[in-house]
């Protein structure tokens, strides 16, 4: 049990938890100051500025770094696991966003028409432009830097 809830207690596992929390909480506030309506869907939700996915992984990326040696294989294996998020969020995921949006304009059109009826939408934004991406790295620099080089003792 003790190795258990350690895992819940280790600064990495909590480096990038706070990271993916303040990233979200970002995108809450951004969201508020841009349209003026809380939206709860970017609470949890993916895509929007900052990428959390991003801030995340290298929160994480960071803190080993900083912990176990940036020469480390630990740190290789959060920096491959780091790039292929990054990659996969400006990218793959971005891309699903854009064809879910012209599936949508598509479903408009033809629901119009009443060649279809009325069917959910498609989630467009899922990935991230690269600044949104960018952006959350750099929150990742900066959580991985507190919780890499601050000592806590209990």
């Amino acid at each position: 049990m003790r190795h258990f809830l350690g895992i819940f207690f280790s600064r990495y596992i909590l480096s990038a938890i706070v990271a993916w929390a303040v990233a979200q909480l970002l995108k809450v506030l951004l969201t508020l100051g841009i349209t003026r309506k809380f939206d709860k869907t970017r609470i949890f939700g993916s895509g929007g500025m900052p990428s959390s996915h991003s801030a995340m992984s290298v929160a994480l990326l960071t803190t080993i770094g900083f912990r176990v040696g940036f020469d480390s294989a630990a740190f290789a294996i959060a920096f491959c696991f780091a790039c292929v998020v990054m990659y996969d969020a400006a990218g793959v995921r971005r891309s699903t966003g854009e064809n879910a949006a012209t599936l949508n304009q598509l479903m408009d059109v033809l629901s119009g028409e009443g060649m279809i009826s009325d069917e959910e939408r498609l989630k467009e934004l899922v990935g991230h432009t690269p600044l949104q991406v960018a952006a959350g790295a750099i929150l990742g620099i900066f959580i991985g830097c507190l919780f890499g080089t601050v000592n806590v003792t209990a």
